[in-house]
């Protein structure tokens, strides 16, 4: 991590020979292993914590002097559970929470592992790497979806090359676990390597039984994230799970969690963790992690387990407290002060020695990534009439954001319009324009023309709508403004929210993306979208760890059975 030149500075510092960066005087501080407020000096040079006590430096030239009086300085926050690819990218994504205290993601994998080759992942990592931020990631063993070429792709050996990567902390998220019970071999020889490697094996169990998290456990994971009520969370807790409590824009269970463990007077605090879980741009505008600090502190959570939550319980369970959430000697220099520790919201931000946040005021937007180097987004191919052919009466119908089951339509599917109701035909196309799979969707919308989006869980195209010639027109503006999503209606196009990025992410700014999808979400409500989160929606239509029946590359899927309901049609 330090070179030996950079450590005998270090020591220098310590024997009086060389002044340090920065001093913060007069600080009172969260020391985590104490699980106590402490006070001292502490001395920083490059990004790493040289000392903390009583003492001042021999030597002050040049150094910056932080007066740190009337300050709580707690950890820098740390989101256990990233898929930091929800319209927005993980450099400004990492970018907006850092300003909020948040310097660490341990972030999803996914949309890297499948979409570039090796080598150019982990240099897009290591570009983000120059950031004064803290990235971690995943390594995934299945695609949440149906693919074509799933063996191929999540192979054991590719997935090992990730696992032995330092930087990457977790297998998972177990999404294909149901597989797994099937005796699926290629997931049960990469979990074998993450036990061998010492990387903790994340599951995926909404709704699980008992027996269920047993035998998980017994397969190998460590923690799970899916917890919807208190009693999930004892399972879990009984079972020895790491339990991570979720407040995300669909699954908002936080608060009625952390009131029910309180409720119950049960001491487990330490053996807790918080996520956002991916959640969608605007959903963070109330922040990222110090969001759910001060969720955990109105419910009556004890300060320091609500920081300890969103840190070192973190930090600790993966095995990082050498570098990570412990104000104490030899650690990155990440801090964040609050004017007291009811307020998470710090007015300064020091992310491995740097300020991302001084005074309240930010500092440079992050800017590190070549995002030239993931491919740019091409439909090579125009829809035909042909294209068209709805040749099933059995569709899709949605329960809520993600929730689906199986309906049959009494529409006459080989009329162009529908001149009522909550029907639409649904599409979805091949980026590559080497095949479709074309179905019915109830539930999304009742009077939407014609939607496209190339935001999708695999990158091929979603396309939904009453109306051919705008679906078509819609699907034509993504393939002219190089991906994203776009509304047409009545000859016009209404509203686009541009995704340069392989088409499915933003380069703008975080406050943006969020101003971009609130309008593309209203103009989604206004033509009958009545669930939570359209944008989760599009993302889920295709994710088979969810029920009942998904839109996926082979065809449309029941999910429990796993049964091919309606078969791609290659174009």
């Amino acid at each position: 991590m330090w070179s030996a030149k950079e450590i005998q500075s270090q020591l220098a510092i310590i024997d009086g020979q060389k002044a340090p960066d920065i001093v913060i005087k007069n600080a009172t501080y969260l020391h985590s292993i104490f699980k106590k407020w402490a006070q001292g000096n502490i001395w920083i040079q490059g990004d790493r914590i040289i000392y903390v006590g009583e003492r001042m430096p021999a030597m002050l030239e040049g150094t910056e002097c932080v007066d740190a009086f009337g300050k709580k300085i707690v950890p820098g926050y740390i989101e256990p559970h990233v898929h930091p690819f929800q319209l927005y990218n993980p450099e400004t994504f990492a970018d907006y929470a850092a300003r909020r205290g948040t310097t660490t993601f341990i972030s999803d994998n996914l949309i890297l592992f499948s979409m570039l080759d090796q080598q150019t992942a982990f240099t897009f990592i290591d570009q983000l790497n120059e950031l004064p931020f803290s990235f971690y990631w995943w390594a995934r063993v299945d695609s949440q979806t149906v693919l074509q070429n799933e063996k191929e792709l999540f192979n054991p050996v590719d997935i090992v090359k990730w696992m032995e990567r330092p930087d990457v902390l977790m297998t998972g998220e177990l999404t294909g676990w149901p597989r797994l019970l099937q005796g699926d071999q290629n997931i049960m020889q990469s979990l074998m390597e993450s036990k061998r490697l010492g990387k903790k094996i994340e599951g995926h169990f909404p709704g699980a039984s008992e027996r269920t998290l047993a035998r998980m456990k017994l397969l190998g994971a460590d923690g799970d994230h899916e917890a919807m009520t208190v009693d999930e969370v004892e399972r879990r807790l009984q079972q020895g799970y790491a339990a991570t409590l979720r407040y995300s824009s669909i699954r908002p269970d936080l608060p009625d969690l952390l009131k029910g463990i309180v409720e119950k007077e049960w001491d487990v605090f330490d053996h807790l963790m918080m996520t956002t879980d991916g959640s969608t741009p605007s959903f963070y505008r109330e922040g990222v992690m110090d969001q759910c600090i001060q969720i955990a502190l109105d419910a009556g959570v004890p300060p320091i387990d609500a920081y300890q939550m969103a840190s070192y319980n973190v930090a600790r369970y993966y095995d990082i407290t050498d570098l990570h959430s412990v104000i104490a000697t030899g650690r990155f220099a990440t801090l964040n002060f609050l004017e007291d520790e009811h307020n998470p919201v710090p007015t300064d931000v020091l992310s491995k020695g740097k300020w991302v946040l001084r005074d309240s005021i930010s500092s440079d937007a992050f800017k590190a990534v070549d995002w030239k180097a993931l491919p740019a987004f091409e439909l090579p191919y125009k829809l035909t009439d042909e294209d068209f052919t709805f040749p099933s009466s059995m569709g899709i119908q949605m329960m809520n954001d993600v929730i689906t089951k199986v309906y049959e339509s009494e529409l006459d599917l080989s009329s162009p319009t529908i001149a009522s109701g909550d029907e639409c035909y649904l599409m979805l196309l091949d980026k590559k324009g080497k095949w479709r799979v074309n179905t019915m969707l109830k539930g999304f919308g009742n009077n939407l023309q014609g939607f496209a989006s190339s935001y999708s869980n695999t990158g091929d195209v979603l396309l939904i709508g009453q109306d051919w010639q705008e679906m078509k027109r819609a699907f034509n503006e993504i393939k002219k403004i190089g991906g994203g999503m776009a509304l047409a209606e009545n000859g016009k196009i209404i509203e686009t929210l541009p995704l340069q990025v392989a088409g499915g992410l933003s380069v703008q700014p975080m406050e943006t993306i969020i101003e971009e999808e609130l309008a593309m979400k209203k103009a989604l409500r206004e033509r009958g979208y009545a669930h939570g989160d359209a944008v989760y929606t599009l993302l889920f239509l295709q994710s088979v760890h969810l029920p009942y029946v998904r839109i996926t590359p082979i065809g449309v899927v029941q999910v429990m059975k796993n049964e091919l309901l309606i078969p791609h049609v290659e174009r």
